[in-house]
């Protein structure tokens, strides 16, 4: 399971402190700006932690310009809702959302007048999030992360690291509008790549850690996660990416970190700085309605050497010299 944080139930919480800027006093704001992140992780992602990085980059001062409160829900999305009311409640300026779908659709039930960025996610448009990616209308824009549209790509990279990967589980929040909208995609993937995909929709987080703690060899040949934390899902596989004999493929850098045999996707902490500027066009008077949903520069693959060590697996050359960043 990802690293256990105590839910956050009231006020803001700082997550960041000590860095200074030289915005231009003319630009500086004229009241300490207060945005709100939500997330299903379990505190700071990436993508926040990237959204502090480029707002300080662009000139502002935490703690003198802005503060970034955080609310997270450790990966339960039927408390998403609640926990952006109170971002509403608490008087957030501005309100960012990371780690997909569910959590803009619970900012965006939460408020209609306060501007929303998101960072990640499945189609907006599809999810209801925006009308349009040139002209979201309505109090909402962001960073689309692209994660369905790289699914064939990262079941290719899985396919080429597992000689024999066949069938691939999935495990996905069957209570989650914007997981379920994800699976005929991967369906579609894994037809074209001649693979099987074996689906099991989940519940609660006790049944997403029974499914996947019960593997046993020979059940499936590779575990795909999603990218949604919700039910705490790929918390699980990188838990037993740990101690099982079956290799795991993930969308971000952390899990592979973790020890999961790989990710490929989007940058999230580079996602976050794209949401800073987002952020910082809006500071200046810009509404949400009028900016564009922007999609991801920069994608990283990332192998775990140690992790394919352990599992018998020889890595191809080619796929090592493709690599963002090799483990060791």
């Amino acid at each position: 399971m990802l690293p256990s944080v105590r839910r956050l139930t009231l006020g803001f919480a700082l997550a960041f402190l000590g860095l200074s800027g030289n915005l231009a006093l003319a630009q500086r704001p004229a009241r300490l700006i207060q945005i709100g992140a939500l997330t299903e992780s379990w505190g700071p992602t990436p993508a926040i932690i990237g959204l502090r990085d480029g707002l300080v980059a662009l000139g502002y001062r935490e703690d003198k310009d802005f503060t970034i409160g955080i609310r997270f829900t450790q990966g339960e999305s039927g408390e998403l809702l609640t926990a952006a009311r109170e971002l509403v409640r608490r008087g957030a300026d501005i309100i960012v959302t990371t780690e997909g779908g569910n959590t803009a659709q619970a900012a965006k039930l939460a408020t209609n007048r306060i501007p929303i960025v998101f960072i990640g996610g499945g189609d907006p448009v599809q999810l209801g999030l925006v009308q349009s990616l040139a002209r979201p209308g309505g109090n909402l824009t962001g960073i689309a992360s692209l994660d369905i549209e790289l699914a064939p790509k990262r079941l290719e990279i899985f396919r080429e690291l597992v000689s024999g990967l066949r069938r691939v589980l999935l495990v996905y929040d069957a209570t989650s509008k914007s997981a379920g909208e994800q699976i005929e995609p991967y369906r579609a993937a894994a037809r074209s790549l001649g693979l099987t995909l074996v689906e099991r929709p989940v519940r609660s987080q006790e049944e997403a850690g029974a499914i996947i703690s019960g593997l046993r060899k020979g059940d499936v040949d590779g575990i795909f996660a999603p990218r949604v934390l919700s039910l705490n899902i790929p918390g699980f596989i990188v838990a037993t990416a740990v101690t099982s004999t079956i290799p795991t493929m993930f969308q971000a850098r952390f899990f592979a970190e973790q020890g999961g045999l790989a990710s490929y996707g989007a940058t999230d902490a580079e996602l976050g700085r794209q949401a800073a500027r987002l952020v910082d066009r809006i500071l200046k008077g810009s509404k949400p309605a009028d900016l564009p949903v922007e999609q991801p520069t920069k994608f990283e693959l990332v192998i775990n050497l140690k992790t394919a060590k352990s599992l018998g697996l020889t890595i191809p050359r080619p796929l090592m010299q493709r690599a963002d960043q090799l483990i060791e």
